[in-house]
């Protein structure tokens, strides 16, 4: 981990920050127009970190009080383990922290939190076309194999 980013937990005090990020993070993946999260989305996402009873959570990168990295993960029971899995949803970087461990320390830091809850696994998935992020994740996982499909309804 770079040594002038901190990760840690998402407060309240971070929701100027954290919504730029996570708007950044929809644009990548042209989460525009029609295809755009409501607003009542991300506030429900938002106030879902803080609720001790929700299974997602938020972890952030910070650098000299500036926010440059989130990660949203979330634990799920599975038919393969009597322990929950945990699924790293979302991940984003600014760019000017890309390609200098920001994002490594980040899926890091999830793979801490999973440990600490009891989970066996952590996955994620990302777009065929996303090589920069395949790079990093061909470093710090094993590709599964399996296709995901999706029926929107």
């Amino acid at each position: 981990m770079p040594q002038d980013v901190v990760i840690r937990p998402v407060a309240r005090a971070d929701h100027a920050q954290w919504l730029p990020l996570w708007e950044g993070y929809n644009l990548f993946y042209e989460r525009i127009g029609p295809a755009a999260i409501p607003p009542a989305v991300t506030q429900a996402n938002w106030e879902r970190f803080f609720d001790a009873y929700e299974p997602m959570h938020a972890l952030v990168a910070e650098r000299d009080g500036r926010l440059i990295g989130l990660t949203h993960y979330l634990y799920h029971r599975t038919t393969t383990a009597t322990a929950p899995f945990c699924y790293l949803q979302d991940l984003f970087t600014t760019a000017d922290a890309r390609g200098r461990g920001v994002g490594r320390a980040l899926i890091e830091a999830v793979y801490v939190a999973a440990r600490r809850a009891g989970s066996p696994r952590v996955y994620w998935q990302t777009h065929e076309t996303n090589a920069t992020a395949m790079r990093l994740y061909d470093q710090v996982g094993d590709r599964s194999g399996f296709v995901v499909y999706r029926k929107p309804l």
